[in-house]
């Protein structure tokens, strides 16, 4: 090998500081982290644009780095942008708003050669940014995580609000210690990257617990130096499924109802090992029964019930170990609205995949966005957030 081939190989990598950086230099930024996933990054983000909307005639959004990804127009597109864009209708383009996605093998490729890989990343991050941002006011930018994910190949969320610079909002989950500690450590690498954290927002916490985790991790939170922005109560339609997200968890196949049922939000299940009329008390609309096919007393009094009700009695039935109804039963259920799904799983691994879903909105969850809209409007300080930035 030449000397020529060795050197254009081994060629330093750029330093951090002669990196292009964002040409946009107007717009102001808000990054939004969380401690860990599924906190509540994307609730905060979709709240925050809609009551900035309110504020700025013009608003972008970004999440520079995505690892759950759907096929659009040829790219792959973070889920969550795709979620924001088809919500309100960004009007960029939209795999702008998702320059990088992290495929299973993107970290090997890139250990294999850094050097080559860091400025063409950060280019692409920093093109996106320009993009999305013109001629905007006030651009929300998502992170992944917690701020240091994304260190592995050198672009953490920490580094990227750097690369960005853009202020830093810390998501976790509601509590006192946990959160606390959880925020002042990821604090702690904002800091190192000279990103200014300019608060935190506690999600999920207990309608009952508010004023007490406002007011103590509020005292604990500003002996760090971390202003409390904002303190959300639990929702129980953001953390519901619909039964279409149920039926896809435990591999169902459709009998009955998916036309009007498959948006049905389920906050709670039974399953029926119960007399037939012990269950009249547990019929009422966002409860599913779970239930064996060859139970011809339960589903019967579920079919009289819709029958003599002329309303929905119950969002769902699920039938386990693919064992099906009676024919004639299964004729009678065709007559009425009552969605019923059959699986191949047991009564138990249905219960304990209900209970273990994780739930994130999706575009055809049209009944959270005012939910979440409302939430951030009523319980986050959009007014200190305005003055930080």
């Amino acid at each position: 090998m030449s000397q020529a081939s060795v050197t254009a190989i081994t060629r330093p990598r750029p330093e951090p500081d002669v990196l292009r950086r964002p040409v946009n230099r107007e717009t102001k930024r808000i990054y939004v982290a969380g401690t860990r996933q599924n906190e509540g990054k994307t609730t905060t983000c979709l709240g925050l644009f809609a009551a900035l909307q309110k504020i700025f005639h013009r608003v972008g959004f970004i999440k520079p780095i995505g690892q759950r990804f759907i096929n659009v127009e040829g790219h792959r597109i973070d889920e969550d942008s795709f979620l924001l864009d088809t919500i309100y209708h960004v009007h960029v383009p939209i795999d702008s708003m998702s320059p990088i996605a992290i495929d299973n093998t993107f970290t090997r490729r890139y250990l294999r050669d850094p050097e080559t890989h860091t400025p063409v990343l950060i280019d692409k991050i920093c093109r996106a940014f320009d993009r999305v941002s013109w001629e905007k006011e006030v651009t929300i930018i998502e992170g992944s995580g917690h701020a240091g994910v994304g260190s592995v190949f050198d672009l953490s969320n920490a580094t990227v609000a750097r690369i960005l610079d853009a202020k830093a909002i810390i998501v976790s989950r509601g509590g006192i210690g946990n959160p606390v500690d959880e925020i002042a450590m990821n604090k702690a690498l904002f800091d190192k990257e000279g990103v200014e954290v300019i608060g935190a927002i506690l999600n999920k916490v207990q309608p009952e617990k508010v004023e007490t985790v406002r007011e103590y991790a509020g005292l604990g939170l500003k002996r760090h130096g971390v202003r409390l922005l904002g303190v959300l109560p639990i929702q129980k339609t953001l953390s519901a499924p619909n039964l279409s997200q149920v039926t896809e968890e435990i591999d169902g196949r459709w009998l009955n109802g998916k036309s009007h049922g498959a948006g049905e939000r389920i906050y709670r299940f039974i399953i029926a090992t119960m007399s037939a009329k012990s269950l009249f008390d547990y019929l009422s609309p966002g409860t599913i029964i779970i239930t064996a096919g060859d139970r011809d007393d339960i589903l019967l009094a579920a079919i009289a019930r819709a029958a003599l009700s002329g309303s929905q009695v119950i969002s769902g039935i699920v039938l386990p170990r693919d064992v099906m109804p009676h024919e004639r039963i299964m004729e009678l259920l065709v007559q009425t609205n009552i969605p019923v799904i059959v699986t191949r799983e047991g009564s138990y691994n249905i219960a304990s995949k209900i209970t273990g879903m994780t739930i994130k909105t999706q575009p055809q969850d049209h009944d959270k966005i005012p939910v979440i809209e409302q939430l951030i409007r009523e319980n986050v300080d959009i007014e200190r957030i305005l003055s930080a930035l």
